[in-house]
């Protein structure tokens, strides 16, 4: 029991720092994004597109619907953490439903994140609501999705669109892909990028 509690106990903590993290970070990159150098146009946003939902990406400010999301969720997130903490620390009649627990610790901390963006700045990116400097890049990498690609079919949209990985050191969990419609706004990216020396792959599908 002992042992357990002081499992979940890290878990908790951890919890509570990667939400108020993450928050912190959504925050700096609304206050920096003004200062992005791509995307700028309205036709620029309407060719990023973000995975799993597949919607265009959207301008980042402290007005938008995903944003504000972000923080109220943090703060719900922030409380049903406190809540199931409490539960498993003053109650000794959990038992297997531990791993259960668990479970919906993980699910509650990464069910709080923004829905994706991509921005190029004078002095680095911002990446999925996280600003990043340039040097913290380890390299791009873009691959066509035509037919037999695993993203292909999965919405119309992104048929013979580009898959772009951005690829960060020094980091355990690698961020979400994004999909780029056209091949000329693709090839803009890849040269503002080349410009400030982060290495640009193609791979074949």
């Amino acid at each position: 029991m002992i042992l357990t509690n002081f499992i979940f106990t890290l878990i908790f903590i951890y919890g509570i720092y990667y939400l108020i993290l993450n928050l912190l970070n959504l925050k700096k990159a609304a206050d920096v994004s003004k200062e992005a150098i791509y995307p700028i146009k309205e036709s620029d946003f309407a060719g990023i597109i973000i995975p799993n939902e597949w919607k265009q990406m959207e301008p980042l400010s402290k007005n938008t619907k995903s944003y504000r999301y972000v923080t109220w969720g943090t703060l719900a997130a922030l409380i049903m953490l406190l809540l199931l903490f409490l539960i498993v620390v003053s109650s000794d009649r959990i038992g297997s439903s531990y791993f259960s627990l668990a479970y919906l610790f993980f699910i509650i901390i990464n069910s709080i994140r923004h829905r994706g963006n991509l921005f190029i700045l004078p002095k680095g990116i911002i990446l999925n609501g996280k600003f990043v400097f340039f040097n913290q890049i380890k390299h791009v990498e873009t691959e066509q999705i035509v037919r037999w690609h695993n993203l292909y079919g999965l919405d119309s949209k992104i048929n013979n669109a580009y898959k772009l990985t951005i690829k960060l050191k020094r980091t355990l969990f690698q961020p979400n892909f994004l999909v780029v419609e056209k091949a000329a706004q693709l090839e803009q990216i890849s040269a503002l990028l080349q410009q400030k020396g982060v290495r640009c792959e193609s791979k074949s599908a």
